[in-house]
């Protein structure tokens, strides 16, 4: 398939969003790691740098991959081993097994690290709906876990309210259509952003929906440009995601029904104050709904703290993506997991 945005794309795109202070040495997230092959036939790509026990292994959000943490891996990797991945079918990861559900992201991503010859045990660090992933590990791989932290990460096996439950399934049909729309328009060879998004949702350009949107202030151009590539052309992504969405109530069930305490390995909870910010143009109805969604979502997290003995949650007033917002406190946490799990 030929390239769907031009070199002066990805070079206007860049110069709009004023990449001026990008993570250094994040070139090497542009292209493939390792592939390691797992045991129901997916090949992931793992970037592992440092060394040292535990291992600190990173999961991001349900639409990124390894660049999530150029961040802070690095800086982790100054005292241990730390290693990222690109779930299947994202990134440069080859497509793997449907459906797309915590389950099998834990067991793929347990089968790699043995297959790389990367032993436990680990610290786990997961992001968003990579919470999900990292505690379905835990279900399974209990005995090579020795500490958990959880950005944002959703919780929503342990969510009681309706409001709440209404928002989320208004949210999943949203991003189901967007994919939908996205994965369509890439098929068809369309370029990326959208130029003709559907007039009820004019935000629908794509690009948006990776990370904090693409691109990201934060990337070099060079690796902006490689993100650009991959979701300009990828059906294989796209499906991966819609197929993710569509599996977040077997999820839900899955962990309610494995909610495996921690005991007392430590786990750190940190939980952003505005995971729904708003616009300059928000309604104000849309406002007490974010305000609603955030207030609620602060809430819920609380209660995975009864997961371990050894648990703490820690507030921070930025957005979701709290390792490019903050990532000193993210290194704190992890760093704060580790000094207890040795």
């Amino acid at each position: 398939m030929k390239p769907l945005a031009s070199a002066l794309t990805v070079c206007l795109l860049l110069g709009m969003h004023g990449i001026a202070n990008a993570v250094p040495g994040d070139g090497l997230y542009s292209q493939p790691g390792r592939l390691v092959s797992t045991s129901d036939g997916a090949r992931l790509n793992v970037y592992c740098m440092g060394s040292g026990s535990p291992v600190v292994i990173f999961d991001a959000a349900e639409a990124d991959w390894s660049p999530a943490w150029a961040t802070v891996q690095p800086q982790v990797a100054k005292w241990t081993r730390a290693c990222t991945y690109d779930r299947a079918g994202l990134g440069f990861s080859a497509p793997g097994p449907m459906p797309r559900t915590a389950e099998r992201f834990a067991g793929e991503l347990h089968s790699a690290l043995h297959n790389a010859g990367i032993p436990g045990p680990y610290i786990l660090v997961g992001h968003a709906t990579g919470a999900y992933s990292v505690r379905a590990f835990v279900d399974q791989y209990l005995g090579e876990v020795s500490g958990l932290v959880l950005i944002e990460g959703e919780a929503r096996d342990v969510e009681t309210s309706e409001d709440l439950r209404q928002l989320w399934t208004g949210i999943n049909a949203r991003n189901l259509a967007e994919l939908k729309l996205c994965r369509q328009a890439v098929a068809a060879g369309e370029s990326l952003p959208l130029r003709n998004p559907p007039s009820d949702h004019p935000a629908w350009a794509c690009l948006d929906y990776f990370f904090r949107g693409l691109p990201e202030a934060q990337f070099s151009p060079a690796l902006n440009a490689k993100l650009l590539e991959l979701a300009s052309t990828s059906v294989a992504m796209y499906d991966a995601l819609i197929s993710g969405v569509e599996s977040r109530s077997v999820d839900d069930e899955y962990l309610r029904r494995h909610r495996k305490s921690l005991g007392s390995r430590p786990l750190r909870l940190i939980t952003a104050d505005h995971h729904i910010t708003d616009s300059p143009g928000t309604k104000p109805e849309r406002h007490l709904e974010h305000e609603r969604f955030n207030q609620q979502r602060k809430l819920f997290q609380s209660r995975l703290l009864s997961l371990s003995s050894n648990a703490r949650q820690v507030f921070t007033q930025t957005g979701p993506y709290v390792q490019l917002d903050a990532p000193d406190l993210v290194l704190d946490v992890i760093r704060e997991v580790y000094d207890q799990s040795r």
